[in-house]
């Protein structure tokens, strides 16, 4: 798994179901979801006043160009995908998983990057999402 390329060597991507998801003990995630939707997020998204379908567009190429980072798979029926991001040092993979969701007052977005080694992340996962975010927000006010 540490000598592969992009998805090599990892287990089958799948989506996941946020509502159900429980974040584990360890201090190696990071979850950003949209209100009222789990409590077990790590920080709270402001719902997007745009359709989902434009988000969906949006997220689906959010990996693309990122250095280290592969997408693993979409599923567009769920307005989801994953990807898994390579360390530079140690080429550990990080997995990520991006979604929208149709709510009352707008779109939801679900951005969840986790390490698959290890019990400390050093923060890498937080800082991981807010960049997502960053990169999320610049591409959908040039979408609009």
């Amino acid at each position: 798994m540490l000598l592969a390329r992009g998805a090599e060597g990892l287990p089958a991507p799948r989506p996941l179901d946020f509502a159900r998801l429980r974040l584990p003990s360890s201090p190696n995630a990071h979850l950003a979801a949209p209100p009222g939707v789990t409590a077990e997020r790590h920080e709270t998204v402001p719902l997007l006043p745009v359709p989902a379908e434009t988000a969906w567009a949006v997220l689906r190429r959010l990996g693309d160009g990122m250095e280290r980072v592969w997408k693993m798979a979409e599923w567009p029926e769920l307005w989801q995908a994953q990807w898994v991001a390579r360390t530079r040092w140690m080429n550990f993979p990080d997995l990520i998983n991006g979604a929208v969701a149709e709510m009352p007052g707008g779109t939801g977005l679900f951005l969840y990057s986790r390490s698959l080694i290890g019990h400390s992340d050093f923060g890498v996962n937080a800082r991981r999402v807010a960049a997502w975010r960053a990169s999320f927000a610049a591409a959908l006010a040039q979408a609009r």
